[in-house]
């Protein structure tokens, strides 16, 4: 496939480049039609109707998503969970946190419905939709105490840049939706992608830096088998983390 046909793969159809007023943003995701597998269909299909929370364009009290306060149990946002594993394993060491993870494609999804079922998660929410959508239509301003986003798809060319997740718009977005005090890490193992984040992030008003530049890797987040063996090889691995500062 020549780079002109997948340009044009990638800017119509599912990838939806094309801004339209029902969207008023580029995706940062393609939804290639992935094989699922049996177990994750079946966990998909059972899991599903008890911890996923279905799209609606409408404020959501996640209070009553969860079934206890905020107070009681601060909500946290991970988008693009992947299979799941790390949600999974973060979810079980802190019970207690409550974690709400988006993510489009079905196989990951049911990967981490499994997850739940076989680790008796019960602090575990899913939204299988848009993560720009989910963050404008139904989280509502302050209410979150922290957002995750592990290793998103870098989209190493230049011209595709402008499809990556960190910018502007998505990190002004999820900053409002903080309460104040509250953090986003992202973290990645390209380093072009690695210096956006910092320039994105740090261009944030209302964020502030917690590290002198990249930050350390905190105990909450796991590392994953592939990144284990990227530090074996002697690749990066970069992690920025951000607060919102206190009310003026």
């Amino acid at each position: 496939m020549s780079e002109d046909q997948e340009e044009q793969i990638h800017t119509t159809g599912e990838f939806g480049e094309k801004r339209d007023n029902t969207r008023g943003h580029i995706r940062s995701f393609v939804l290639r039609q992935g094989r699922v597998s049996n177990a994750q269909q079946r966990y998909y299909e059972e899991m599903m109707a008890k911890v996923g929370v279905p799209y609606v364009a409408a404020p959501h009290n996640l209070d009553t998503v969860f079934g206890r306060g905020s107070e009681e149990a601060p909500k946290i946002l991970e988008i693009g969970f992947g299979m799941g594993e790390t949600s999974a394993a973060i979810s079980a060491a802190n019970p207690q946190n409550d974690y709400l993870g988006i993510e489009v494609h079905t196989p990951g999804v049911g990967s981490l419905c499994k997850l739940i079922a076989e680790m008796g998660l019960t602090n575990q929410r899913i939204v299988q939709h848009d993560a720009v959508e989910v963050l404008r239509d139904m989280i509502q301003p302050e209410t979150l105490s922290g957002a995750h986003i592990f290793f998103p798809d870098p989209w190493p060319k230049a011209r595709h840049h402008k499809r990556r997740l960190i910018q502007p718009p998505l990190i002004a977005l999820l900053a409002s939706r903080l309460k104040p005090g509250g953090y986003i890490h992202c973290a990645t193992d390209w380093e072009n992608y690695a210096e956006q984040m910092l320039e994105v992030l740090s261009a944030e008003a209302t964020l502030e830096n917690t590290a002198d530049g990249y930050a350390p890797r905190p105990d909450y987040r796991p590392l994953t088998k592939f990144e284990q063996r990227g530090i074996r090889l002697g690749h990066g691995v970069w992690d920025v983390i951000f607060r919102k500062k206190p009310a003026a």
